[in-house]
């Protein structure tokens, strides 16, 4: 209740004082290509029109990317406190007080360190309202856990972090968005996980954040099957006869639009996806491979159903091209644009209530 408190309280700050909404951006693993992307992405001059940007990282590893990508046109401007922003500048904040040896291409347990410490400091600016939206760029499983921490990914972390029951990890580009109701698990275990009430529930945060964050009045989205052929009237499989299909009817009965079971691989080779509002996969995969297919260097990881905007790019750390001026910025430029849509899409419903 508290951090929806601050979160409208930041809304409303600013409404008031009318200046741009500031969209933090973890710095992520330094060693891969988060720093590469985020540069290119925020040379674009059209950022300043409508947010500002503050980078959580550090400006020497900055620095060093901007040297050796040769990027001229980049500026920034170093600063110790939020009361200190700039807002027709990239704004960029220490988390360490040393930073970690750049090398790019290589994993290291400091740029590790250094990943979780952005990410744990602009949440808390986050919860506090003194941001308005956090872009998180590519972190590395392996080196950002530790004794201390358990990191599955940015979703799980993040939900725990704002106290949230439950989140959506929703892929976005401007022609699909693809809701999981499993997310980082193993597929082992994914029947297990797929049951009717989490399907209701996710169905649910991917309805309303179409509404709530994407404007759509009346919302409607395609469920996939689990099994090949959505089963197969229960051949090939019983979980869309006694789990999927009772949990689409209970939502049809609350007039909800919601369709399916369909079978994932006809539904994208017909290419049905561009009938629905959005589409709930069963797992991470099945919902991950078309999408990345269709959309891999524009789309958007977004985590919907908390109190707070987060986003990322879909890709990785890319440790294989980093430092080489190689990797495409497209998927982190749409992750910082999405955000401040959102953030627009949300003053915009304050404004009208």
């Amino acid at each position: 209740m508290q951090l929806k408190a601050n979160y409208r309280k930041a809304q409303n700050y600013m409404n008031i004082r009318k200046s741009k909404p500031i969209i933090g951006i973890s710095i992520g693993d330094i060693n891969g290509v988060g720093i590469e992307v985020t540069i290119k992405a925020l040379s674009d001059n059209r950022i300043f029109k409508n947010f500002t940007p503050l980078i959580y990282g550090h400006g020497k590893a900055i620095s060093f990317y901007k040297k050796i990508l040769s990027i001229d046109d980049f500026n920034f401007v170093q600063i110790k406190s939020l009361n200190e922003i700039q807002h027709k500048r990239v704004n960029v904040i220490n988390v360490m007080e040393e930073c970690p040896e750049v090398i790019p291409g290589v994993e290291t347990q400091e740029a590790g360190k250094m990943a979780i410490e952005a990410i744990s400091q602009a949440l808390e600016d986050l919860k506090n309202g003194h941001i308005q939206a956090l872009v998180t760029a590519p972190v590395n499983k392996n080196n950002i856990n530790s004794e201390e921490l358990h990191f599955v990914g940015h979703t799980e972390y993040i939900t725990a972090s704002v106290g949230a029951k439950e989140s959506l990890m929703l892929m976005v580009s401007d022609s699909l968005r693809v809701g999981l109701v499993t997310g980082h698990i193993p597929l082992a275990q994914v029947p297990q996980a797929v049951t009717k009430e989490k399907i209701i529930q996710k169905s649910n945060l991917l309805l309303n954040t179409l509404v709530k964050d994407f404007g759509i009045a009346r919302p409607k989205i395609a469920i996939l099957g689990l099994n090949p052929h959505a089963g197969e009237d229960g051949l090939l499989g019983k979980e869309e006869e006694e789990i999927i299909k009772p949990a689409i009817r209970e939502l049809k009965d609350q007039n909800k639009m919601v369709f399916g079971p369909y079978p994932s691989d006809g539904f994208f080779g017909m290419m049905h996806q561009s009938k629905f509002d959005g589409v709930l996969a069963m797992y991470h995969d099945q919902g991950l491979i078309p999408f990345k297919s269709i959309a891999f260097s524009s789309g958007v990881n977004f985590t919907s159903g908390l109190p707070i905007i987060r986003t990322s790019p879909d890709h990785g750390t890319a440790y294989n091209i980093a430092g080489k001026n190689v990797a495409d910025e497209g998927s982190m430029r749409a992750a910082i644009f999405l955000a401040s849509d959102i953030i627009s899409q949300h003053e915009q419903e304050n404004q009208e209530r």
